[in-house]
């Protein structure tokens, strides 16, 4: 489980036959253990090997097909957060880490002290505006979804503090939608 709140912003280092290196950079204030549970751009991946703040994670070939891993424009830059533990502060929302599909950049206008991204996905069911949403990690407030596109607003903080600030219009991201309307959905299914 995880919060959507980037702790660092690593570098791939290097990506071939499903082994991901990741340059962890800041990340690794405490030791990283063997099997721990790292978001990587919001994808809950297991860390299989560590070495001088270079973390190794193998991904399987359902993950490289429904994320960014398996995408021709996915960035050098990555978003990381390390597993929430028992008694961390929620500062963002409850993320599982499990992507479901991808976000695609298609406006970014400066607004006052913020950023607007505007993305269009392929299904909009669970968003609702101020609900939360997932990119590439980043637990995000949704604004005017409609039909299948929404914005967030992205302060500075956010903004330099993830690899958002190196996104570009036609850029995809990872997509997780909220977590409760998809059980609530799941939930209700018997009484439709």
């Amino acid at each position: 489980m995880f919060t959507g709140i980037i702790q660092a912003v690593g570098e791939i280092l290097s990506f071939e036959n499903g082994i991901l290196w990741i340059d962890s950079k800041d990340l690794i204030l405490t030791p990283v253990q063997r099997g721990e549970s790292i978001a990587v751009n919001g994808v809950c991946l297991t860390v299989v090997d560590e070495s001088n703040r270079k973390l190794k994670f193998d991904l399987s070939p359902e993950t490289i097909q429904k994320t960014t891993f398996g995408h021709p424009t996915l960035s050098k830059q990555v978003n990381l957060e390390r597993a929430l533990a028992l008694g961390d502060r929620l500062g963002g929302h409850m993320v599982q880490g499990h992507v479901d599909g991808f976000a695609q950049i298609i406006n970014i206008t400066p607004q006052g002290n913020s950023t607007i991204f505007e993305f269009e996905i392929s299904e909009s069911k669970y968003l609702i505006d101020k609900g939360s949403v997932t990119l590439d990690g980043i637990s995000l407030t949704v604004v005017g979804p409609a039909s299948n596109r929404f914005q967030v607003w992205v302060i500075p903080h956010t903004l330099a503090e993830t690899n958002l600030s190196s996104k570009s219009i036609g850029d995809f991201v990872n997509l997780e939608f909220d977590m409760i309307p998809k059980y609530l959905e799941r939930l209700l299914e018997p009484y439709k």
